[in-house]
């Protein structure tokens, strides 16, 4: 196991700058997602990190020692990929001690770090079969008894999951985060898929642009977020976002409603342009809600435009301020098309961000 560190970490392709200027400190045993949107940096970081790419400007540190120029053979990682990268014409015991052999180990300890991975990763009577009698599942885990084999300083996932149904992909995350607890292996984990990094991970870090934009636990990065952007990137719906202004200690949007100013903001002055933010779980029908209680609770009639059984819960697509915004409909019932209902706003979970600069106010 090691700490994994990156500073003032670069990567330009001639003109174009992928990766810029990040800095991070990935702790002995921590499990670290990056996240955001294609085209954010985070497979090229995760490459550099592997050595398969060369880096631009600054630094990484692999347990504290500087790995800038050191070939992927030499930095103790291991990588998974999304596409798997077996040899299909090894079986599964060959394929995961293959880079035993290349290093010169002998037949009986690869065959033994064959067998304890198997153990761990529960795929011991798949050990003599070839990956195209394998489940996309299956082929996974071999990916990672692989990587497993090798007792690496550092895991690196490349979007392992992304070729896997539902289902699967529910299953799969189960049986990383029972490695990492196994193991307690550093792990970075690149994914686009913001739910896989809050129920894997023990800090995430968002990607925008080559840069960071927030990195904390998955609480903090969900009731915290540090930006407009993280706001409305994390969570499933995503946060519902309309512009309001301040005046006269309440906010006024478009349409005219008006709201009161939470207390956490009430010191923004007159004339202060925000967007105002709420996720769907804190704005429900009456008497569908969590209901908390917190003496901030607002009344609201709105239309359903549409909604969304799916089972446990609905979700009800309004008009609020002239946007589409989703509620979350607990212990649901039928609702149908431009039913009018009372919606209940929980003020103290209000989240208001900066019109010009995207950032977070009051509430960090």
């Amino acid at each position: 196991m090691a700490n994994l560190t990156f500073d003032a970490l670069e990567k330009s392709y001639g003109g174009y700058h992928a990766v810029k200027g990040i800095d991070l400190d990935v702790r002995d045993g921590e499990f670290v997602a990056l996240v955001g949107p294609s085209g954010c940096g985070k497979s090229t970081t995760l490459r550099m990190i592997a050595g398969l790419e060369e880096i631009s400007g600054g630094e990484i540190r692999i347990a504290d020692k500087r790995v800038n120029d050191l070939p992927p053979r030499d930095r103790n990682i291991s990588m998974v990929f999304q596409s798997y990268a077996l040899y299909p014409h090894m079986t599964v015991r060959e394929n995961m001690g293959f880079t035993l052999k290349i290093a010169g180990c002998s037949k009986a300890e690869i065959d033994e770090a064959a067998l304890n991975a198997a153990r761990v990763l529960e795929i011991e009577p798949l050990l003599d079969r070839r990956p195209a009698q394998l489940s996309g599942g299956q082929r996974q885990r071999v990916a990672m008894g692989r990587a497993i084999v090798r007792d690496p300083d550092v895991f690196l996932f490349d979007e392992p999951l992304s070729n896997l149904d539902a289902k699967l992909r529910g299953q799969m995350r189960t049986e990383i985060k029972r490695l990492h607890a196994r193991l307690g292996t550093t792990i970075v984990y690149v994914t686009h898929d913001q739910v896989e990094a809050m129920t894997l991970a023990d800090r995430i870090v968002i990607m925008k642009e080559g840069r960071i934009e927030q990195v904390g636990t998955p609480d903090q990065v969900f009731n915290h977020p540090a930006t407009q952007f993280v706001a409305g990137f994390i969570g499933s719906p995503p946060m519902n976002m309309v512009p309001a202004k301040v005046a006269g200690g309440a906010l006024w949007f478009e349409d005219g409603t008006e709201l009161p100013l939470p207390a956490a903001f009430e010191e923004l002055s007159d004339g202060h342009e925000v967007i105002f933010g709420l996720r769907p779980d804190d704005i429900y029908p009456e008497g569908h809600g969590l209901d908390a209680g917190t003496g901030d609770i607002v009344n609201l009639q709105l239309t359903v435009d549409l909604s969304e059984p799916l089972g446990n819960e609905t979700l009800l697509f309004i008009r609020f301020a002239g946007a589409e915004w989703t509620a979350r409909m607990l212990n649901p019932r039928n609702v149908a098309r431009g039913e009018r209902l009372n919606f209940r706003i929980d003020m103290a979970r209000v989240h208001l961000f900066d019109a010009a600069t995207g950032c977070s106010l009051g509430r960090q």
